[in-house]
């Protein structure tokens, strides 16, 4: 826990430079890919990610160390071969893994927030999942356990797919020669997230494109055919958490809703986007028919509104980030105190991601996080040791808290007067 709060303290910052750096770049070549208030969404999910793994809240089933101590053929140690089988390895797994959960409904779930965007850029890379709390990569990863390949060597890997996976989230880099034989590039995956007849579910893979001519799945970008990016039933909010479940709760739905036995047992394991047909008869859901004439998602925002949407996510990146870098000690103080922060920060994004949808509920989510919030500070003294570091942030952590609700009522008020939500659509 502490470890990796560590890394993420060097990871946060960089990540947010280059996503800024994409925005200016594109302003400055008069191809701006980045809309605000999408960014901000696409942030805050990278957040909830985060602070998702910090607390480590995901089973796994089997792990990799098991794999390799039971099933271990041979054992190689480590050197510059055992790392690229390692990082070949990591690379078929992402592959299946990404390729099930494109194809199969429930697995859909644990991805769709990842392609939630109608933009493509380095801030949509950040929207992970918070949904999945059961890994099935292990098990993909048998051929390395059977090689014997190290457990530390998996760990030492594993943090180059993190940039590996980000990097190609572009529009400002074309065609990239030789390579495009042998890697994702931005142009690989363009037609991944775009969801063009001739693009969807195509080109699953993270670091090589091999696994996608091997496996049929392999789309190159069309000169003629300009990719629209999203999703075909769109989640139609800003807020992250809820398009972790949106999927999912439509499954429920569905398997409640069927008349057949059969049915509510296979809709979690068929198709994606498959429904009983009795279901979809009586209860249709919209789904994108011609992209070309996608209006995205786009609710009325102020300069206003959008400036406070940006004071408080970097807000929350400062709170984000004492966490991180006084983790070990809060754990200390009380066990459970990293827990508390968690929630503090899952329930601040839901809060100010309902404001940016222009939701009037947005007031009593902002007010049970300023309750949550004193709470808190009551019970430990402190925002939970801040004063350490000096008696004023304390203060200032409090003065937030009241800001935070005032401001969230005003917008609140001045939604309520203009008819609650009211959403403009963009071409």
């Amino acid at each position: 826990m502490e470890t990796y709060g560590s890394i993420l303290l060097i990871a946060m910052p960089v990540f947010l430079a280059l996503v800024l750096f994409e925005k200016w770049y594109g302003w400055f070549k008069g191809k701006d890919t980045v809309r605000n208030m999408d960014m901000i969404s696409s942030l805050s999910s990278g957040i909830t990610k985060v602070t998702k793994e910090v607390l480590g809240l995901t089973f796994v089933i089997l792990s990799y160390g098991w794999l390799v101590r039971h099933l271990a053929i041979v054992h190689l140690h480590a050197n510059f071969l055992i790392y690229f089988i390692a990082l070949i390895s990591l690379d078929f797994s992402s592959y299946w893994v990404h390729r099930i959960e494109h194809e199969r409904n429930f697995f859909w779930n644990n991805h769709v927030v990842h392609h939630s965007s109608e933009e493509f850029n380095l801030a949509c890379a950040l929207r992970e999942s918070i949904s999945v709390f059961i890994k099935i990569s292990m098990f993909l990863l048998l051929p390395a356990a059977l090689l014997g390949v190290e457990e530390r060597v998996i760990v030492l890997v594993g943090p180059f797919f993190l940039f590996a996976g980000f990097w190609y989230h572009t529009q400002h880099i074309h065609k990239m020669g030789f390579l495009e034989k042998i890697f994702i590039t931005p142009s690989h995956h363009r037609v991944h997230h775009a969801i063009n007849p001739e693009y969807i579910n195509k080109n699953y893979g993270q670091i090589f494109i091999l696994w996608d001519k091997l496996f049929g799945s392999f789309q190159e970008e069309l000169p003629d055919v300009r990719p629209v990016y999203g999703i075909t039933r769109p989640a139609e909010t800003w807020n992250p958490i809820k398009i972790n479940f949106q999927h999912a709760w439509s499954l429920v739905k569905d398997a409640w809703r069927a008349k057949s036995w059969k049915d509510k047992w296979r809709i979690w394991l068929m198709p994606t986007g498959w429904r009983p047909a009795d279901v979809a008869e009586k209860y249709p859901a919209y789904e994108i028919g011609n992209v070309y004439q996608v209006q995205k998602y786009a609710p009325a925002a102020s300069a206003a509104l959008q400036a406070w949407s940006w004071v408080q996510l970097f807000s929350l990146i400062l709170l984000v980030s004492y966490w991180f870098a006084h983790i070990a000690r809060i754990n200390e103080m009380n066990g459970s105190y990293v827990y508390l922060y968690g929630a503090f920060i899952f329930l601040s994004v839901y809060s100010f991601t309902e404001l940016m949808d222009r939701n009037v509920y947005a007031l009593f989510w902002e007010l049970s996080k300023t309750v949550f919030g004193f709470a808190i500070v009551f019970k430990t003294g402190d925002w939970f040791g801040i004063g350490a570091v000096s008696p004023l942030l304390n203060n200032a952590v409090i003065g937030y808290f009241i800001l935070s609700l005032g401001v969230t009522a005003y917008f609140v008020y001045s939604f309520y007067k203009a008819g609650s939500r009211r959403v403009v659509k963009l071409g």
